[in-house]
């Protein structure tokens, strides 16, 4: 019995010394607990070394595939004639069997026995060490996972979120410095602004011109149209600007020379944005366009991340803040987000905009899974659902509701309408009532809006003499509480003052009947005495 085991440095095949220990499996740990009971256990009859790390890789994703590759069928074949051999998977031993009429064995003790043999391989295998085991596995480990994971270069996405940073980047850079220049050179020669409106041209025109004299005696044709050119030179004779220096007209002259080389590396930048998206999402490139796709890869992180979005993500990436915004202030929620810069939301109506924007998301996010996790690198999904798309956006805008009446598989059935027949019971209800086409008489609607405007008007009437009398009637008993605490109150005073008078009068008589007492006594005894 032989014994197939894999290393990292190539195959080694073992001859099996001793079959009768292999009946008990829960011994053969004791036997390799040594090198001198494992080398009497196994014997290495044949090793087969790996020429350099392409080959080991290649044979050894063919193991995990289950299959043998062509240097292990032809080590096989050279070493295995009539013996039975152990394999450590099931699925690899039958198409060895299949393909080179080997028996092989798969159990138990199998796997016990291979735990045995990996446990002492440094001393079964001459001249191959731990030290040179372990780099070796490794580094086929690390080749082995960029297998499986298929990496490629070209698959990259982190390239076209730089790139559409960049190219926004270089938009807002190309804006400014296009502005400075207008505004620079407009003290020079104002006119030139609205002749001119592209900013790319007014560059061009500005460093072939110089000053505006120079105008009339220089050849446009290459840059403006004809038209364009006849008015430039009209208005440079009769400008109304400064005179400029040749120093001020030089630095405008390398500002212009900046404005078209980012101009220009911009253009290539964009070329090189729409290779990679038509590399990398070709599906998604062909509904939404490469910058607005770039642009929902970029905000999502990757397009993996943007894979996993539903489409109802999709449709409102971008408009995060209006979002939670409306749902905090419980108003409508966005309906698009960066989606609304696609082409085919930009045709559709107002009224058709978030419908179309809905379908749109809906297909997109069909195409990024396509994209990110299919093998097809062709953009036949993305240009079929454009053109569904686009056929559904003509019904709209034509107002085309043929699929409403029926299905879209044949003609819709048409049957007379009978007003008095219940739908889906098919019994009879009570008759409808008749239409008043009195009530759409205008005068009589006239007449009787004018009869409730003067119902109206005698209510407010009458609640308003209501209130007018009541006021009054609250005035008069005002007064006449007034008047009566007017006549009490001098009755009271002339009252107080006779009590007040009758008092003094009293506490006067009080002491001065003492003092007439004693006067009298006195008297009496003056008369006595004489």
């Amino acid at each position: 019995m032989l014994l197939l085991f894999e290393t990292p440095g190539g195959f080694a095949i073992f001859k099996v010394l001793n079959e009768g220990k292999l009946s008990n499996v829960e011994d053969l740990g004791n036997v390799f607990s040594s090198a001198e009971s494992a080398r009497k256990m196994v014997k290495l009859k044949a090793f087969d070394k790996f020429d350099n790390t392409s080959e080991a890789l290649e044979a050894v994703a063919k193991l995990v595939e289950g299959t043998p590759s062509k240097g292990l069928r032809k080590f096989l074949k050279a070493n295995c004639k009539d013996e039975t051999l152990a394999v450590a998977d099931s699925k690899l031993g039958n198409i060895i069997k299949e393909k080179l009429t080997i028996d092989c064995v798969h159990n138990n003790a199998v796997m016990e026995l291979l735990r045995g043999v990996r446990s002492q391989l440094s001393e079964l295998i001459s001249g191959l060490g731990e030290q040179d085991l372990a780099p070796m596995s490794l580094g086929l480990s690390h080749s082995l996972a960029r297998y499986k994971l298929k990496f490629s270069s070209d698959k990259v996405d982190t390239m076209i979120i730089q790139a559409i940073g960049l190219l926004d980047d270089l938009d807002k850079e190309l804006n400014t410095y296009a502005m400075r220049v207008r505004e620079w050179y407009g003290w020079h020669f104002p006119e030139l602004a609205k002749i001119i409106s592209d900013n790319i041209l007014y560059a061009k025109s500005v460093k072939l011109m110089g000053n505006r004299i120079n105008a009339a005696k220089l050849d446009f044709s290459e840059i403006l149209a004809d038209e364009v050119e006849a008015e430039l030179k009209e208005a440079s004779v009769i400008s109304m600007g400064t005179e400029v220096s040749d120093l001020d007209l030089i630095h405008i002259r390398e500002l212009c020379d900046q404005v078209l080389s980012l101009a220009e590396y911009r253009a290539q930048l964009y070329d090189y944005l729409k290779s990679r998206m038509n590399t990398i999402a070709p599906n998604l490139t062909a509904l939404v366009g490469e910058l607005v796709g770039a642009r929902l890869i970029s905000h999502s992180g990757s397009l993996l991340n943007l894979s996993k979005q539903p489409g109802s993500t999709v449709q409102i990436l971008g408009a995060e803040k209006a979002l939670f915004r409306a749902l905090k202030t419980k108003h409508n929620t966005p309906k698009y987000g960066l989606i609304f810069h696609a082409s085919v939301v930009g045709q559709a109506g107002g009224k058709n905009k978030p419908r179309i924007a809905r379908s749109l998301a809906a297909k997109a996010a069909l195409s990024i899974r396509c994209d990110a996790l299919g093998d097809a690198g062709d953009n036949s999904m993305g240009v079929e659902n454009r053109l569904k798309l686009e056929a559904r956006l003509r019904s709209l805008e034509g107002k085309d509701l043929g699929r409403l009446a029926g299905s879209g598989k044949g003609k819709p059935k048409i049957e007379v309408y009978n007003k008095d027949k219940k739908m889906g019971s098919g019994g009879l209800i009570a008759p409808a009532k008749t239409y008043n086409t009195a009530a759409d008489s205008l005068l009589v609607s006239a007449e009787n809006g004018v009869k409730e405007k003067k119902d109206k008007k005698k209510k407010k009437k009458a609640e308003a003499e209501e209130e007018e009398e009541a006021k009054s009637e609250e005035s008069s008993k005002k007064k006449k509480k007034k008047k009566a605490k007017t006549e009490v109150e001098p009755e009271a005073e002339e009252a107080s003052k006779k009590e007040k008078k009758k008092k003094r009068k009293h506490e006067e008589e009080e002491t001065e009947e003492p003092a007439k007492k004693k006067e009298k006594k006195e008297k009496k005894k003056k008369k006595s005495e004489a």
